[in-house]
């Protein structure tokens, strides 16, 4: 504890050691995840292949069923032996940071590797994103463990390695920074900022020595949407933030459905989105893996019918195949769906609106962040990525007012940022209080008080702290305070908290509530 103490308030002594942890924290996650992406690239293509042979050989099919029962088999063991690696692994990420949950780092490493090429191998629905930012936030736990960090400077590594893992999947390190801080921490906090950004940039160099410099998504050259037009952008945020508190709550719903199915074995029940993968290979091959092949069907010649079923299909198998748990994000394929929503809006616009056929791709660059924002509630981190992935400047503004107005549409809708939610749902049944352990061993919380916040302005002594809690020292500007019951919070404060160890969690979500503002 003491050494925790002083990592947080000696930072002036230490950002030199936790600059190099970051980079060193970049440099090994982004060798993972490029390994995990070079994987995933044989992957898709050999389930592409293999699947057009069987479109030839139809008495392939049935042995072609039987392996992919087996393989979705073998991954409900895998979920069932390490619940850590379902699903995307930022929520499980977001719980080792808030304290909710406990990481074996290694072998979550191992089985998110194989449990994520098996599922995408087999053609599943499902993105590299969210499974590089735990294998990078992993590979940050393991680093501090080794290195034996104290336990604040773990937790600053785990989001360094979340962030390197983002770089490194999309080639996007601003973005990779960006989603720590408005995601992961949700609060800007300069040692946090400086390793994040070593790692993420450390990681996206080692990503482009293996991939090259080129972005993910290449629409060309797109001029700016005039001015004049931009009160279609309104109507497009409203539609993207209505589809996205739609995607929140039929997600959540898959996850409660396979849930309910307790006729048959966990291991049993992960077979269904593989038979389907199966099937969807053979009869409509465009919906698999995590969606390149749509991208190349969205242009102006393509009919809305056939943009509709694009929508339906790749958004229906999405959430059966991350409704079942199998390891593997959401971040691609709802990227995917939001193209494709620009895509349909595009076209109606040019056909129905009078907006010029050279803003086709404008509509689809637009959609994917503004849909990412609705989902994700991370506008910032929206706008960043897209504007990385596509390697195009010029639709800032555009892509700042869609992202906002989606935003606000699913903040009026009560839709909760779907992360949160899934967090919420990977700990129901779990005692969140703690964990069994010496009661003794304490942890220092370093927390910012934001503007607006319930405790802006009031004197220590005039707040209900949470209980076996006790405010060590207050950062304001360059100073250090040791405060008193007189001293007086202010915003933008960053408060050095001491509390028990195994109450971390839940005394992390009681001075959140005091901490920001509602």
């Amino acid at each position: 504890m003491k050494n925790d103490y002083k990592a947080v308030v000696n930072r002036g002594n230490r950002e030199l050691y936790i600059l190099l942890h970051g980079i060193l924290v970049g440099i090994l996650a982004s060798v993972i995840v490029v390994l995990y992406r070079l994987a995933l690239g044989y992957a898709e293509e050999f389930a592409f292949w293999m699947y057009s042979i069987e479109r030839e050989k139809l008495w392939l099919v049935p042995i072609s069923m039987i392996v992919l029962g087996i393989v979705g088999y073998i991954v409900g063991k895998i979920i069932e032996k390490n619940p850590m690696v379902s699903g995307s692994g930022i929520p499980q990420t977001k719980g080792v940071l808030l304290g909710y949950l406990r990481n074996n780092w290694f072998t979550t490493i191992i089985y998110k590797f194989i449990g994520g090429v098996l599922s995408i191998g087999s053609g599943l629905s499902l993105g590299r994103e969210g499974p590089s930012i735990q294998l990078g936030a992993s590979v940050g736990e393991g680093i501090s463990k080794k290195l034996k960090c104290t336990r604040v400077e773990k937790k600053i590594l785990i989001s360094s390695g979340g962030a390197a893992g983002l770089a490194a999947a999309f080639n996007a390190p601003l973005a990779g920074v960006m989603f720590a801080l408005e995601e992961i921490y949700k609060y800007f906090s300069p040692i946090v900022l400086l390793s994040t950004m070593a790692a993420a940039v450390s990681a996206d160099f080692v990503s482009k020595e293996v991939f090259g410099i080129k972005p993910i998504f290449n629409f060309g050259e797109a001029k700016s949407i005039p001015l004049d037009h931009y009160w279609v952008l309104i109507i497009l945020g409203i539609v993207l933030g209505l589809l996205g508190a739609f995607y929140n709550k039929v997600l959540l719903l898959s996850q409660k459905v396979y849930k309910k199915i307790t006729i048959v074995s966990m291991p049993v029940r992960n077979i269904i989105p593989f038979i389907i993968a199966g099937i969807l290979g053979i009869v409509f091959p465009y919906v698999l893996c995590g969606g390149h092949r749509i991208i190349e069907e969205l242009h102006l010649d393509t009919t809305i019918p056939f943009l509709l079923l694009l929508l339906i299909m790749k958004f229906m198998f999405s959430m059966i195949s991350f409704g079942s748990g199998s390891p593997g994000g959401i971040f691609f394929p709802l990227l995917i769906i939001g193209a494709t929503i620009g895509a349909i809006f595009g076209n109606l616009s040019i056909n129905y609106f009078g907006i010029d056929s050279m803003f086709f791709n404008n509509f689809i660059i637009l959609s994917m962040a503004g849909y990412f924002t609705a989902i994700v509630r991370a506008p910032i981190t929206g706008v960043i990525l897209i504007t990385e992935m596509t390697g195009s400047f010029s639709h800032l503004l555009s892509l700042t007012i869609v992202s906002i107005i989606s935003y606000i549409v699913a903040d009026l809708l009560k839709s909760k940022p779907v992360y949160d939610s899934l967090l919420e749902n990977q700990l129901k049944g779990k005692k969140i209080e703690g964990y069994s352990g010496d009661d003794s061993r304490k942890i220092v919380i370093d927390t910012v008080v934001h503007y607006g916040s319930p405790i802006a302005g009031k004197l220590v002594k005039d707040i209900t702290w949470p209980t076996n809690t006790l405010i060590l020292s207050i950062k304001r500007g360059g100073e250090e305070i040791l405060p008193t019951g007189n001293t007086e919070i202010r915003s933008g404060d960053s408060l050095v908290i001491i509390t028990d160890l195994n109450k971390e969690a839940i005394i992390r979500k009681e001075i959140l509530k005091l901490t920001t503002y509602e």
